[in-house]
């Protein structure tokens, strides 16, 4: 199976003039809150419906964004007829249950990383979209980075060449995250190291080796029954490729980042050492005769801003909200800092929204959302059986 390649074209503005207005519903206020003036501002979005399980959190939303609609609970919003599409941002033990329920219901379903959490539940939610005929949507952020925008552009012209391998890193510490963060096996939550490298190679992965590391808190291993704060694995693609990815999550000193490594045969793309620093790129020069090896440069490389694609109204999200200055647009996107996750925010609901308008497949559909979560689902299984190589399902 061929993992399609994102490609919009058309700008923003000539889809905002022939779209219906759709009348969405966020769950989830957390993280979630970031998005919701997304969608208001959105130029084919007509009301906000909002809810969260915590009342103070619900209402300080409904004060702050006057526009949203609140409600008393999801099973209200799915009530609701005039509602068609939901966004869960909403805790990981609930994603299958909930996008089940919402495709069920009839309304488009978009829902932040993982898919779900074991094989059998990725196969209930791709039933769940044959079934109802509607659209599901993985939120994947590192599909719509800077980053990511910047080195399909580099493949694309043919600056990096052929892709020798790949590499995805997110290191990252749920030390005092909400409880079922606690012990959860790292690979489960592996979506951010994986995604980008499935979308670049155009294929999917079909097998993966994958070892546990380290030890942690005895606490932490009671509720998954997970040993490691560490899983590395070795992923095989159906095309043949080969890609590495290293997650992290608890009691490993290691400064964050969801990390991209890309090495190509004319150039490689590795990122900073931080999550916001700026990645390194290396050019190998033409060998010299009877010089072994080639010469190569490398650089730092400031990421430029893909906004181009989006509506006007919500370009602005793709920076910082104190980088935006509303007289000077055009200076303030080319020059401002990176907003939610690298810019990506924006993109992701304008995609959700106009698969919906036009009436065609979200990029990062059921399969393709279900291949990179069964990689880490899988590559978790690997490592508690020692390393074994572990075939991964095709949806």
């Amino acid at each position: 199976m061929k993992i399609e390649s994102m490609d919009k074209e058309k700008t923003g503005m000539q889809e905002e003039t022939i779209m219906k207005k759709l009348n969405i519903a966020l769950v989830g206020l957390g993280f979630g809150e970031s998005f919701l003036p997304i969608y208001l501002d959105h130029p084919n979005v007509g009301t906000v419906g909002i809810f969260d399980a915590d009342p103070k959190a619900l209402r300080a939303a409904a004060d702050k964004y006057v526009r949203a609609v609140p409600y008393g609970s999801l099973e209200e919003i799915l009530r609701d007829k005039s509602i068609d599409a939901v966004h869960l941002v909403t805790p990981i033990p609930a994603h299958a249950e909930q996008s089940i329920a919402v495709l069920d219901s009839g309304r488009h379903c978009a829902c932040t990383v993982p898919m779900a959490t074991s094989l059998e539940d990725l196969r209930r939610i791709v039933d769940a979209v044959r079934r109802s005929g509607r659209k599901y949507m993985m939120m994947e952020t590192t599909l719509y980075t800077y980053q990511f925008f910047y080195i399909r552009k580099m493949i694309r012209e043919g600056v990096l060449g052929r892709i020798q391998f790949m590499r995805g890193s997110h290191y990252q510490d749920m030390v005092n995250w909400p409880s079922y963060w606690q012990g959860l096996p790292p690979m489960w939550y592996g979506t951010h190291a994986i995604a980008p490298m499935v979308a670049l190679s155009g294929s999917r992965i079909c097998r993966v080796n994958c070892f546990g590391s380290g030890t942690m808190d005895e606490a932490l291993t009671r509720q998954y029954h997970n040993p490691f704060p560490v899983e590395s694995a070795l992923f095989e693609f159906e095309n043949g490729l080969k890609g590495e990815a290293t997650r992290t999550l608890f009691e490993t000193a290691r400064a964050y980042q969801e990390g991209l490594f890309v090495y190509g045969s004319k150039a490689s793309f590795e990122w900073g050492f931080t999550d916001h620093a700026d990645p390194y790129i290396t050019v190998a020069n033409p060998a010299e005769a009877g010089v072994r090896g080639a010469t190569v440069e490398i650089k730092e490389v400031p990421m430029p801003n893909f906004y181009h694609s989006l509506p006007e109204p919500i370009q602005k999200y793709t920076i910082k909200s104190d980088s935006f200055d509303p007289q000077n647009p055009q200076l303030s996107l080319e020059k401002g800092g990176g907003a939610g996750h690298h810019g990506s925010h924006p993109h992701l609901v304008h995609e959700f929204v106009m698969s919906i308008a036009e009436d065609r497949k979200p990029w990062i559909d059921e399969i393709l959302g279900s291949n990179i979560t069964a990689a880490g689902i899988c590559a978790h299984e690997s490592a508690m059986r020692g390393g074994e190589a572990v075939i991964v399902p095709e949806f």
